[in-house]
């Protein structure tokens, strides 16, 4: 059994599918933006805001900003002025606030805080991730556990919030089945992230990782769909590629290749599905699926991600990829509906409460 552990006053809620939540939030009656989702750009993360803003059914603005020397350098806390520190090459943000905003990045976090505070603390602001600085900044933090971040005012996931639904992908698998149609069966999904802080795919990762899946196709006649990231090295791909050349296999490289991105096509149409280990937020969408997950080694290591790929394995999600395919089931993790659900429940207490102090009533 998953254990979630949730700080502070918030109830706890039953666990729903990605496509049952507990109930869209109702409009607000006046003019004001539903919903921001505020981010650096960077695609792993603003998908985590924008999958918890879809399940509280709202359809965000999305404010991808950039910051200006010196404050990109420093903690949010540290920022006197957090919108004057805003580059003009980013968006902007400016009045009417937002009902809800929902951020994530630690150059996110500044401008959140001070949203909250110009709003008056009308604006419902949730830092999405560990913010680097106090929880008690934001109405609620939400972080996985393997961060490390506590408070009252924090819901610990595992892993990452993700935009995986069985609509989603449905919708994928209807879409994508004519270009995997002539692979073999099992069809494993690999989703190849890139270098980042810890992490490094150099050509030689990458030449043994293409080996690993050939071996893959040999003992198990398996069909290949492999997705690239942005972070991917052209050299690392062009390895991988290389290795692959002779397999039955489909490789997407992004920035590369033409059409539109694959990647929740490969996760619904997959038997199994491996990731590279640099990337939560990839084994947390493949994990969402309840298929067997496999987590690719590379070089480097990041304790935080070791204590997450160690909890996969201790919730039977999932295992090291050796070459070999197993076969295990496991239920899919649904911490965005979860989390969306005890965030409608805070927020619809804070405009209830807020509404009554309006009226000139005792809270």
């Amino acid at each position: 059994m998953l254990e979630m552990r949730l700080r502070g006053n918030l109830p706890r809620m039953n666990t729903r599918s990605p496509d049952t939540p507990e109930m869209p939030l109702p409009a607000s009656h006046d003019s004001r933006p539903q919903c921001w989702v505020v981010s650096e750009g960077a695609a792993g993360t603003e998908n985590q805001c924008l999958g918890l803003a879809e399940a509280l059914g709202f359809t965000p603005i999305v404010k991808r900003i950039q910051v200006r020397a010196p404050w990109r350098w420093l903690s949010p806390d540290l920022w006197p002025n957090a919108i004057a520190a805003l580059s003009g090459e980013g968006d902007s943000m400016a009045p009417p606030w937002p009902r809800v905003l929902i951020a994530s990045g630690k150059k996110a976090a500044a401008p959140a805080m001070a949203v909250r505070k110009m709003s008056g603390g009308r604006t419902f602001t949730i830092q999405v991730q560990d913010p680097r600085v106090s929880p008690v900044n934001f109405d609620l933090v939400v972080a996985p556990q393997h961060d490390g971040v506590v408070g009252g005012n924090v819901i610990q996931t595992v892993g990452a919030l993700t935009r995986v639904t069985k609509s989603r992908l449905d919708a994928a698998r209807e879409s994508f089945a004519p270009m995997v149609a002539d692979l073999p069966q099992p069809r494993v999904a690999v989703l190849v992230g890139g270098r980042s802080r810890g992490y490094d795919l150099t050509p030689a990762v990458a030449r043994q990782l293409g080996l690993d899946l050939a071996e893959v196709c040999a003992r198990h006649g398996a069909g290949l769909m492999v997705t690239t990231s942005r972070r991917t090295p052209p050299d690392a791909a062009a390895e991988l590629r290389s290795v692959l050349k002779y397999q039955p296999a489909i490789v997407w490289e992004a920035g590369r290749s033409a059409g539109e991105n694959p990647y929740f096509g490969f996760l619904a149409l997959a038997e199994h599905i491996v990731v590279t280990a640099d990337s939560v937020s990839m084994a947390s969408e493949a994990a969402s699926t309840g298929k067997p997950v496999y987590i690719a080694a590379m070089k480097g290591s990041r304790a935080k991600f070791q204590r997450f790929h160690e909890q996969l394995q201790d919730l039977g999600i999932a295992r090291t990829f050796d070459g070999t395919l197993g076969d295990w089931r496991y239920k899919p993790l649904d911490e965005t509906s979860r989390v969306a659900g005890l965030v409608a429940k805070a927020l619809r207490a804070r405009e209830a409460a807020d509404t009554t102090d309006s009226a000139g009533h005792s809270l």
